[in-house]
């Protein structure tokens, strides 16, 4: 079997780990977007742009718990590839940002983000998820 063979009996913590970091991230990205539910629009942040913000404030904090958690992981990581489809989109078009610029942040990150919202979309949370335990997946 060998050294390698032997590390699938790990899985399961390597998803909770992917799970922890990937949750921590879009909470650390998602809970400062609170701020946002007192401000009023102006000049510089449309009543859309606001709006769209206010919805991205739970949408991240619900979908990085639910990561955390592993519960409805697969609906969580879904819901964040939608959160991070539309913010390389608006990366793209509106910042006009390219994936890696010399001197300035690209929107690699977000890709990145992207994928491994999938990957646990695709996956699920594993043997250490609210999954597991509540609905026996």
């Amino acid at each position: 079997m060998g050294f390698l063979g032997s590390l699938h009996q790990f899985s399961d913590v390597a998803l909770l780990l992917l799970r922890l970091a990937i949750g921590g991230i879009f909470l650390a990205h998602g809970l400062p977007k609170r701020g946002l539910w007192s401000a009023q629009p102006s000049a510089q942040m449309p009543a859309s742009m606001l709006r769209n913000l206010r919805i991205l404030s739970i949408a991240e904090s619900a979908g990085a718990l639910g990561l955390i958690f592993g519960f409805l992981t697969q609906l969580a990581g879904l819901g964040l590839v939608i959160v991070m489809l539309g913010a390389i989109q608006f990366l793209r078009t509106t910042v006009h940002r390219k994936f890696k610029e010399q001197n300035a942040p690209g929107w690699e990150f977000e890709f990145l983000l992207l994928v491994v919202s999938l990957a646990l979309a695709i996956m699920g949370g594993g043997k250490y998820a609210l999954d597991r335990l509540v609905f026996g997946i």
